[in-house]
């Protein structure tokens, strides 16, 4: 007569202690030490992001002058508000920020994604001129602007004499809208195209060659593979560039103050034909000693940009829909 096996299963031994506190501090640490790994953004964040927006917040409901002997202020609710809705100043530099932003940005992401299309061909010494174009993104924003200053000065500007050889009167660059915010469109575009180029490049690395192969066999050309391939697969980076230069171009500061050679740079022009948001931002917090109604300002400047980066993506979005319609 067969033997029954005894079906019951077999008590598993105790783990050693010391096994035992290695395996605790094990799951102790798969469970702490991803946070501690993502710790140091956010606490470098909270001190040096979340903070001063809260605090400017604060500072934006009280009246706050540097003229009351280092008190805060009273608090006055929403005043500065309706305040700023009220105030042509801040509509005027509203609308010299949208102005440069768009004349900046437009043609800035264009001629990046032009150049870099050129830098993904083959070229001989192509890792020098992918290291030069950015070269300008570099540079201090200080030279750059002070040096075009010189470029777009009235009576001895190296453009106006160019425009004077073909003809054309002498442009006092500062004094008018357009003028002033085509200068300034250019010390932007000259400084962020070749890093927006570089960013596009590297995108375009990552695109299979074997679409290109296969768009070549059916007798597309190079215009016609940039418009079908290498665009359609930018798409995720150019909406990344787009709401980067938008906010960037919303945040507009060095340029425009550098661009007047005044006494009074802040004021952006002798009608503050290019005062920007920034710089009237700049002008009232620390140029009149108005911290509360210049905390209003900047936090109604955020709120700008939120809207519209919100706008963009919105946008971005609804035409995907209708692309996969």
């Amino acid at each position: 007569m067969a033997v029954l096996a005894d079906a019951r299963p077999a008590q598993r031994q105790p783990a050693p202690p010391g096994r035992a506190r290695v395996s605790r501090w094990h799951r102790l640490d798969l469970t702490v030490s991803p946070y501690l790994y993502v710790a140091p953004f956010f606490v470098i964040f909270g001190v040096f992001g979340l903070f001063p927006l809260l605090y400017t917040g604060y500072l934006s409901l009280s009246g706050w002058r540097e003229d009351q002997d280092g008190s805060r202020g009273t608090f006055v609710g929403l005043a500065n508000y309706t305040r700023l809705l009220h105030d042509q100043f801040f509509w005027n530099a509203l609308k010299n920020t949208i102005g440069i932003g768009i004349i900046s940005t437009v043609p800035q992401l264009m001629l990046a994604l032009g150049l870099a299309h050129l830098l993904n061909y083959r070229l001989r010494g192509r890792t020098f001129f992918r290291m030069s174009v950015l070269v300008p993104n570099v540079t201090s924003v200080a030279a750059v602007t002070i040096i075009f200053v010189q470029l777009f000065g009235r009576d001895y500007g190296l453009i106006n004499y160019v425009l004077h050889l073909f003809g054309v009167s002498r442009i006092d660059w500062q004094a008018g809208t357009w003028s002033s915010w085509l200068a300034i469109s250019l010390i932007v575009t000259w400084r962020w195209t070749g890093y927006n180029a570089l960013i596009y490049l590297a995108s375009m690395q990552a695109v299979p060659f074997e679409l290109y192969e296969s768009a070549a066999l059916d007798g597309a050309g190079r215009w016609r593979q940039f418009r079908s391939i290498t665009i359609p697969m930018l798409r995720p980076t150019i909406l990344f560039t787009v709401i980067v230069s938008t906010i960037g171009a919303l945040q507009l500061f060095g340029e425009p103050l550098l661009f007047n050679v005044s006494q009074t740079p802040a004021a952006g022009g002798s009608q503050h034909q290019f005062q920007v948001m920034a710089v009237y931002t700049y002008q009232t917090f620390l140029g009149n000693g108005k911290y509360g109604y210049g905390s209003a300002i900047s936090w109604a400047m955020f709120l700008v940009i939120v809207v519209i980066v919100g706008i963009n993506l919105t946008l971005v979005r609804r035409l995907r829909g209708v692309e996969g319609a």
